[in-house]
């Protein structure tokens, strides 16, 4: 094989792999439009940290940082991809705002986990949790701002009735996370 056959070879290995991350940030992006406009009350419920962590385990910490930020673009210009169906930048700018930006660090710091931990579960599940300590933490001193409550008036209010749901999906996603990651790896 002469140097410009292996030279066009590379090149087009490379294009299947910059398509097939294309393709797997806008599925993941849908994946967390889909899931992230659930239900109800002053921060609502809703799968988006769930659709989060599946992203890191499938696309990585920079990959799946760029699918949550355009789901947040997406919002943010009205599509109505967040809580209880709704799309625009009060939203961004309302008491959840601070939750939605703080998942940017817990995809980020899960990412990282998973990233410089090769892959392994129990690093990647500690990332997940400080991830989730740090978006509470940014997600609840907005809100008690913006509803002039004490920061412990927010924690009661935005962080502890999540709790057990938040450690569920952490749990659902160390089960299913490596197995979607596993299967996209072997889409061509």
């Amino acid at each position: 094989m002469s140097q410009n056959e292996t030279s066009g070879t590379v090149a087009v290995d490379n294009q299947k792999i910059r398509t097939k991350q294309m393709v797997l940030i806008a599925l993941m992006t849908a994946v967390t439009c889909v899931l992230g406009p659930l239900l109800f009350s002053p921060v609502p419920i809703s799968l988006t940290n769930f659709a989060i962590f599946l992203a890191i385990f499938v696309l990585g910490m920079k990959s799946g940082t760029i699918s949550f930020i355009i789901y947040l673009l997406l919002g943010a210009v009205g599509v109505p991809v967040f809580s209880s169906f709704r799309g625009g930048f009060q939203v961004l700018a309302g008491p959840t705002g601070g939750y939605l930006i703080g998942f940017i660090f817990l995809a980020l710091i899960m990412g990282f986990a998973l990233d410089h931990f090769d892959r392994k579960l129990v690093p990647t599940i500690i990332g997940m949790i400080i991830g989730m300590a740090v978006c509470y933490a940014f997600g609840t001193v907005w809100l008690a701002k913006l509803l002039s409550l004490s920061f412990k008036e927010g924690l009661m209010m935005g962080v502890i009735p999540y709790l057990p749901g938040d450690a569920a999906k952490i749990i659902i996603a160390a089960i299913v996370g490596p197995k979607l990651y596993g299967a996209t790896q072997k889409i061509r």
